[in-house]
């Protein structure tokens, strides 16, 4: 017999999905419930390798930490790493297949997906009580609706009810959620069974005229009013969509150990992945992150930090066009702290050889490390595990380029020259002893009076996270009335709103 099962869809991206989605996992899991999230096709820079080898977005490895099951490559079974406006790599089951353009994904190839997407949710469904799925964009996307294999059409199929997720902190959220059910064809409709208002501030109760009105004109209830929670966008999809030029990431509350905070600046690289790297930095107190694109922006800063990006040679460019390039190579010859990631370490090297993302050929470095990168067509995707700094460590990697140390120290698989240290390795910086030595080094060489604090725990400081949105869902939720969709799917009657969905 097949588990229950709820679609989590969302008026706009951005609209709260992945957060609600989390939440319902980690209240549902606490009433003894066992469940698994769900997304048939996510479009992401931000990704995680699972134990088996397979690469999924990071927002469903997210999920499943709120479920307290280990990710699979069936809760994320399609994942678009764009590479560009107009072309992005698509990872099946955990592995790359191929690049292609929007225009190529949504003319044929999306929809020969459904099968295997229906497979994988099937199998979910199987194993699971419940399965908490996540849509993308909007479920009102008329111009896709033919090909979705994310929202309605996967709904439809599987027979899910679906909950439209409404951001009422942007303004409209009336209209968007009356719009959303308005562009749905009476099929697609009899399945949305109601809406979900989230980050609302101020008095519930000035919102619930409108929140009446809103069931008279759809006959579809609202299932609660999330308030406004600063500090829950754990784990954000896609960094193509907003400027990270300044955004300070959101640090722990507690003051810093020591005399001194210390200043991280992130480069931020165009088609940045897996930014959220720096999360365990922003999470220790006295730790300020911020993403800076002018080089004078690094000039106060403690470490600077080059991320991943999915277009090595195009970052590159982009870091001599704007002088960082220089900066950086500057930076390293005074021996000041510059920590390259993946792609960033990469760029740090002395040569790449590329006929496979960029299709560039031999490109120069900046020649910080002695490393010569050639991408091969397999991409690597493992989860490493060994000592840095005399403390243990764990990490994932994903990318095609293959390095070739011809010196320094050993670090990470990587190596290190100096206060420049180079690694393959996503995620390092979570494992705490590791992270507080290497934030030890740092300050030293930095001169600054900064204390890692000595009881900072990344992984309880995520499990706190986790259980605040299970919270926001059990305190501000209708969760008698949610357990009855998940279980027993949409209610019967649900009227049509016209105009419904072009022909």
């Amino acid at each position: 017999m097949s588990g229950g099962g709820l679609l989590v869809a969302g008026t706009t991206s951005d609209a709260g999905k992945s957060v609600v989605t989390a939440g319902i996992c980690r209240w549902l899991v606490r009433q003894g419930v066992k469940v698994a999230p769900f997304k048939a096709q996510n479009m992401s820079l931000n990704s995680f390798v699972t134990r088996e080898g397979a690469e999924i977005g990071r927002a469903q490895a997210m999920q499943a930490q709120a479920c307290r099951v280990e990710p699979t490559a069936l809760m994320n079974p399609v994942l678009l790493k764009p590479g560009g406006e107009r072309s992005s790599q698509v990872v099946l089951m955990g592995k790359p297949v191929g690049e292609l353009s929007a225009r190529g994904y949504h003319g044929g190839r999306q929809r020969e997906l459904l099968g295997t997407v229906l497979d994988c949710l099937a199998e979910l469904r199987g194993t699971y009580d419940a399965v908490i799925c996540e849509g993308a964009g909007s479920p009102a996307e008329i111009n896709l609706r033919r090909t979705d294999i994310v929202n309605m059409g996967i709904a439809r199929n599987a027979r899910l009810p679906v909950l439209v997720v409404g951001d009422i902190d942007r303004g409209g959220v009336f209209a968007s959620f009356f719009g959303t059910v308005a562009l749905l064809s009476r099929e697609d409709q009899e399945l949305v069974a109601g809406f979900l208002v989230n980050k609302f501030r101020g008095d519930v109760s000035l919102l619930e005229p409108g929140l009446g009105m809103l069931h008279g004109l759809t006959g579809r209830r609202t299932y609660g009013v999330l308030p406004f929670r600063h500090g829950l966008g754990i784990d954000e999809e896609d960094g193509l969509r907003v400027s990270l030029r300044g955004t300070v990431r959101e640090s722990h509350t507690a003051a810093p150990v020591g005399a001194d905070v210390l200043r991280v600046a992130v480069c931020a690289v165009p088609l940045m992945s897996n930014f959220t790297d720096v999360d365990a930095l922003a999470a220790e107190p006295g730790v300020v992150v911020r993403f800076v694109d002018r080089p004078e922006e690094l000039a106060d800063a403690d470490l600077v930090v080059l991320p991943g990006t999915r277009g090595t040679v195009r970052a590159l460019e982009w870091l001599r066009e704007r002088r960082l390039a220089d900066a950086l190579v500057a930076r390293a010859a005074e021996g000041r702290p510059v920590l390259g990631i993946c792609g960033g370490f990469q760029i740090l090297g002395e040569h790449i050889e590329d006929e496979v993302e960029s299709r560039a050929g031999a490109v120069p470095g900046l020649g910080v490390l002695p490393v010569r990168v050639r991408f091969a067509r397999e991409k690597t995707l493992t989860r490493p595990a060994g000592r840095a700094l005399g403390e243990p460590v764990e990490g994932y990697e994903i990318h095609h380029g293959v390095a070739s140390i011809s010196g320094g120290e050993a670090f990470l698989d990587g190596c290190r020259v100096g206060r420049t240290w180079g690694t393959h390795w996503h995620g390092s910086l979570e494992s705490d002893g590791f992270r507080r030595a290497f934030l030890r080094e740092v300050a030293a060489a930095a001169g600054r009076r900064f204390v890692p604090a000595p009881d900072t725990s990344f992984a309880a400081l995520r499990e706190e996270q986790l259980d605040r949105l299970g919270d926001l869902i059990e305190q501000h939720a209708d969760t008698d009335a949610l357990w009855r969709l998940i279980e027993s799917g949409a209610p019967q009657g649900l009227p049509f709103i016209p105009p419904g969905a072009p022909a």
